[in-house]
């Protein structure tokens, strides 16, 4: 017995109908009846042969690790499909990163010799100042009781008046300076934050996370280099986005603005990168391990104290 008549002898002996079917795992209907009918070209892909067996029996109540042993002959192959990927995006992240901080250490010699040379210049300034100050001391000394300083009575008002202004640009640069501190301090406390509640386990991991002080807009962003099965719902299982997401759609925007809470279904997890709100997400469990992952996101628009 192949693993499509297996599968779909577990089925009906637990009485349970395609649509039933489709709907605990989230798979399309069609390509349920293509994994039944031994016909696995039809999926998406050939990474998908595996991830969508595994889903078909846990729902039916079959181990999906013996199941694939048994009939590992019958699975395509993913590695001829998927192309050899040097770097995953993480990886990738991180040399440029790591390249960008090479760059900025090999510019500090050239900062300090600069610093060294600024402070040479003023340390020659500082004495030469202070030189200069001595000699007119000392000329002033030297004054007979007959030379007479007069001095501008005008003078004093003036550098009363001068004096009057510095002291009302400094307290103006001052007040500048807290309001932009204070403006700095609210937006950061408004900033959005993404947190993993729940961790999920298991061939297909179920996570649940909350993006907290989301505001009034709630934006996805969907990016991809190859394809991915994507399935995205709002509130009362509104779906917005079914169907395969290939790097040609990439980015995909979604606006979810006024939802309490998102799902989402992914098929190939490793190749897609989520944004919510400009807040990069990252999977609660290895992407590169478990591709099939499906995520529920709690909003909670409060803003965190």
């Amino acid at each position: 017995m192949d693993i499509g008549a297996r599968l779909k002898e577990a089925r009906v002996s637990k009485g349970m109908s395609l649509d039933e079917l489709q709907e605990i795992t989230k798979i399309q209907k069609r390509y349920l009846a293509a994994i039944e009918e031994g016909k696995l070209e039809i999926l998406p892909g050939k990474f998908y042969a595996k991830a969508f067996i595994k889903e078909y029996a846990n729902a039916v109540g079959i181990d999906p690790s013996e199941l694939l042993e048994e009939h590992k002959e019958e699975i395509p192959e993913t590695k001829e499909e998927s192309p050899p990927v040097e770097y995953s995006r993480m990886q990738r992240a991180k040399k440029e990163s790591v390249e960008k901080n090479s760059k900025l250490f090999s510019i500090f010699p050239a900062i300090i010799v600069i610093l060294l040379i600024l402070a040479i210049v003023f340390v020659i300034w500082f004495f030469n100042g202070s030189s200069s100050k001595g000699d007119n001391a000392a000329k002033e000394e030297k004054l007979d009781d007959t030379e007479i300083i007069i001095n501008n009575p005008n003078d004093k008002d003036k550098e009363s008046s001068a004096t009057e202004d510095n002291n009302k640009n400094e307290k103006s640069t001052n007040s500048d300076s807290k309001e932009k501190q204070k403006d700095m301090k609210q937006e950061n406390e408004s900033q959005a934050e993404l947190t993993v509640v729940e961790a999920g386990t298991g061939s297909s991991p179920k996570s649940t996370l909350e993006l907290s002080n989301a505001g009034d807009e709630i934006k996805l962003v969907f990016e991809t280099d190859s394809r991915t099965w994507l399935d995205v719902k709002g509130d009362q299982d509104q779906s917005l986005y079914s169907s395969t997401f290939e790097a040609e759609s990439s980015p995909l925007e979604l606006d979810l603005s006024g939802s309490s809470q998102i799902y989402l279904n992914i098929g190939n997890a490793s190749d897609l990168k989520v944004t919510i709100n400009g807040i990069e997400l990252e999977y609660p469990v290895d992407a590169n391990q478990y591709v099939h992952q499906q995520l529920w996101i709690n909003i909670n628009d409060q803003e965190i104290e």
